[in-house]
C-alpha cells in the first residue's frame, strides 16, 4: 500500500470535512438498510474522534456502532482509471458500502486500509459512501477489551474505569485520520520497499517494487536525486510483477538527527517511451544496530532523549491535525528531544513523514497495550500478527523508525500466564514474526513492574525497555529509597540479560500551578524532583541507552478515581503549555545532546 500522492499519473481527492452521522445504539442499522444511505440531522467533522465533538449529544463515553455518510462526485478525467478508497484509520472496526454495495471491511484501528471501488462508483452522478464504525473491543482484538467480569476475576473492582478500558488512555471511536479517493492508472506500482546501509562513505540503497498484474514486462526506471543533482540510476525490465534493484551513493550524506538528509527516489513504470505510472519517495540512508551495550546509528553511539506521546487533543480526540503535529514537533525541538515512542499504537502517516524530515528517532509501536496473557486466544495472536504486518509494511521505508515495539506492558494485570510457558510461547512467535518481516531494525517490548525480571520480553528483545514508576506508584514521596530500588533493579536486569536498557517510561502526575517547598505529590516541584532523580540514576549506569519520559503532554483517560479527567504526567499540559519540569528537562537535553556529566 503506497501513501497517496498527486503526480502526472495519480490524483488524490481528500474527503475531509462534514459527514452525516447516525448513532446505532440498538445495532439495528444493518437490518434496517442503513447501508443504502442514512438520514440524519447530525454532522461530524472528519478526521476526528466522535467523542468530545459530540459530547452534548451523549457520545462522550459511547461504545458501540456509529454510521457515517459522505457524498462525492468523480471528475470526468477519472474515467477509465482504477479508483481506490483509502482510510488513514478507523477505530476500531469498519464496514464500508459505496452506493449500497459492500466495498469491504477492516478490523483494527490506528492503521490504514484501502478498498478498490472501481466497479462500485457512478462516474457521472452523485455517489454515496457509508461507513459503519464500531469501537467495541474484546479479548480477541488488539488492543484487548475488558469487562466487569474480568475486573472481578482479578479482584480489581476498584480499578474499573468508565467507559471500560484495558489501557490508560481514552477508548475513542470514529474516523480520526483522513479519508482519500485515489485515481490510479490500470498499470501501476502497488508497493515500494527500501533498505539502506553504509560502507565507509558509500551509501547503499536496495529497493523492491511490485506492480499490478497487467504491468508485467514493463520497464522500471529508478532515479536517485540529491537536491537538483542526479546521483544514481537503475533501469531494468520487470521479471513478472516485481523488481529488485540496488543503488550506490558515493560520498553519501547519511541521515541522522543532526543532519536529517533525505534523497528523492523517483520511480517510473515505462512502456517504451510511454510513462505508465510514477512514484516519488523520500529516502534517508542510514544504519541502526545494537552492539554490546550501545545503540549505534551509522556506526556511532546514540543516546535516546525523548518521550512517550499520545495522539490526543481537546475536541479532536485522536483526530489528525497538521498544525497540532507541527506544534508538537516544534516543542520537541525546543526541549532538546531527539526521539519518541508511538505509545501505544501507530501514529498517522504524516507524523512519520515529518519525523523523517526533522530528524527524530522513532520507536514504532503496535497497539498490543496491556495484553492479558490469561485471555489471549488464537484470534488475538492472529490480530496481533496482522497489526504488525500492516505496521511494518507501512513504516519500514521511514529512516526515522529505528526500532519496532511489539507491545507495551503485557502482564500488567499480574496474571501468572505472562511469565510462564504460555507467555514465553506467545512472545517467541510474535518476535519471530516481526523479524521475518524486517530484520534491519532492533525489536523491543516495554515491560511493567508486575512481571519483574522474569518477563519473556527480555529473552527476545534486542534492547530492554522498562517502564518504571518508583517514587510514584511504588514507594511514593521517599525519593532516595525509590531511587535505590530503581538502580538495583536496572543493575539486576543488566547482570542477568547483558543487554542495553532504555528507560522507556518514568514520570509523575502534575497539576500545573500546584507548588510546595517540600516533596508533595502532584506539585510541579515533585515532578521535577522525580525526573531529576531518575536522570541521576541513568547517568550512573553505563549500559543505559536512553530516557523516555512519560508523558509529553497530558491526555484524556477513561474515568477513574485516580485520574482527574486526564492523565497529568505530561511535561506540557493538554493545550501544550509547559510545566516547570519542561524547563528542567530542556536544561539537560540542550547540553549538546549528551547525558549530563558525560
Amino acid at each position: 500500500m503506497l501513501y497517496p500522492q498527486n503526480n502526472r499519473c495519480r490524483t488524490v481527492i481528500d474527503l475531509s470535512g462534514f459527514w452525516d452521522l447516525k448513532v446505532d445504539a440498538s445495532e439495528c442499522g444493518l437490518e434496517e438498510g442503513w447501508s443504502e444511505g442514512i438520514t440524519s440531522d447530525i454532522c461530524a467533522g472528519v478526521p476526528a474522534s466522535w467523542n468530545e465533538q459530540l459530547s452534548e449529544l451523549g457520545l462522550m463515553n459511547y461504545i458501540g456502532s456509529v454510521w457515517y455518510q459522505k457524498h462525492f462526485t468523480l471528475p470526468n478525467l477519472w474515467k477509465g482509471q482504477k479508483i481506490v478508497l483509502r482510510f488513514g484509520s478507523v477505530d476500531h472496526h469498519a464496514t464500508v458500502w459505496v452506493n449500497g454495495r459492500l466495498a469491504g471491511e477492516h478490523q483494527g484501528g490506528f492503521l490504514p486500509f484501502e478498498l478498490e471501488i472501481t466497479d462500485l462508483v457512478q462516474k457521472e452522478i452523485d455517489n454515496v459512501l457509508v461507513v459503519r464504525v464500531n469501537n467495541v473491543l474484546s479479548h480477541d482484538t488488539i488492543p484487548q477489551g475488558v469487562t466487569k467480569d474480568d475486573y472481578a476475576a482479578f479482584n480489581k473492582e476498584r480499578d474499573q474505569t468508565f467507559p471500560p478500558a484495558n489501557f490508560d488512555f481514552f477508548p475513542y471511536g470514529g474516523i480520526p485520520r483522513p479519508v482519500k479517493l485515489v485515481a490510479l492508472p490500470h498499470q501501476h506500482f502497488t508497493a515500494v520497499q527500501v533498505e539502506t546501509g553504509i560502507r565507509d562513505r558509500t551509501g547503499q540503497l536496495r529497493f523492491t517494487v511490485a506492480v499490478s498484474d497487467d504491468a508485467q514486462g514493463a520497464l522500471i526506471e529508478a532515479l536517485l536525486w540529491d537536491d537538483d543533482q542526479q546521483v544514481a540510476s537503475y533501469e531494468d525490465a520487470l521479471d513478472g510483477c516485481s523488481c529488485i534493484g540496488e543503488l550506490q551513493v558515493p560520498d553519501c550524506r547519511f541521515w541522522s538527527p543532526d543532519s536529517p538528509h533525505l534523497y528523492r527516489l523517483h520511480l517510473k513504470l515505462m512502456d517504451g517511451d510511454a510513462l505508465l505510472d510514477e512514484y516519488r519517495l523520500e529516502v534517508g540512508i542510514r544504519e541502526i544496530t545494537v552492539q554490546g551495550d550501545e545503540l549505534l546509528l551509522n556506526g556511532k553511539p546514540i543516546f535516546l532523549q525523548g518521550f512517550g506521546k499520545h495522539e490526543d487533543f481537546p475536541v479532536l480526540g485522536k483526530g489528525f491535525s497538521y498544525p497540532l503535529v507541527v506544534k508538537d514537533f516544534q516543542l520537541l525541538k525546543w526541549i532538546g528531544a531527539n526521539s519518541f515512542r508511538t505509545s501505544h499504537y501507530p501514529y498517522a502517516d504524516e507524523i512519520m513523514q515529518l519525523a523523517d524530515r526533522m530528524g527524530f528517532l522513532v520507536i514504532d509501536e503496535v497497539p498490543a497495550v496491556s495484553l492479558n496473557l490469561k485471555y489471549v486466544t488464537d484470534k488475538t495472536l492472529s490480530q496481533h500478527k496482522q497489526a504488525l504486518t500492516e505496521l511494518i509494511t507501512r513504516d519500514r521505508n521511514h529512516p526515522s523508525v529505528i526500532a519496532w515495539s511489539v507491545g507495551n506492558e503485557a502482564g500488567v494485570w499480574g496474571e501468572p500466564e505472562a511469565v510462564t510457558e504460555k507467555g514465553i510461547r506467545y512472545w517467541e512467535e510474535i518476535f519471530q514474526h516481526t523479524r521475518e518481516l524486517d530484520n534491519s531494525r532492533p525489536i523491543t517490548l516495554p515491560t511493567c513492574v508486575q512481571t519483574g525480571d522474569e518477563d519473556p520480553a527480555y529473552l527476545y528483545s534486542d534492547f530492554i525497555s522498562v517502564n518504571r514508576y518508583w517514587g510514584w506508584y511504588e514507594i511514593p514521596v521517599k525519593m532516595n529509597e525509590a531511587a535505590d530500588q530503581l538502580k538495583a533493579e536496572l543493575e539486576g536486569l543488566y547482570e542477568r540479560y547483558q543487554k542495553p536498557i532504555l528507560l522507556s517510561e518514568f514520570g509523575a502526575d502534575t497539576i500545573e500551578g500546584q507548588h510546595a517547598t517540600y516533596p508533595q505529590m502532584f506539585t510541579e516541584e515533585y515532578q521535577s524532583l522525580l525526573i531529576g532523580k531518575y536522570f541521576e540514576i541513568i547517568d550512573s549506569l553505563p549500559f543505559m541507552i536512553g530516557e523516555h519520559i512519560w508523558n509529553f503532554a497530558d491526555f484524556r483517560t477513561a474515568q477513574h478515581h485516580r485520574r482527574i479527567i486526564l492523565n497529568k504526567k505530561g511535561v506540557f499540559n493538554r493545550q501544550r503549555d509547559p510545566k516547570l519540569a519542561a524547563f528542567v528537562i530542556r536544561d539537560r537535553w540542550r547540553l549538546n545532546g549528551k547525558k549530563s556529566g558525560s
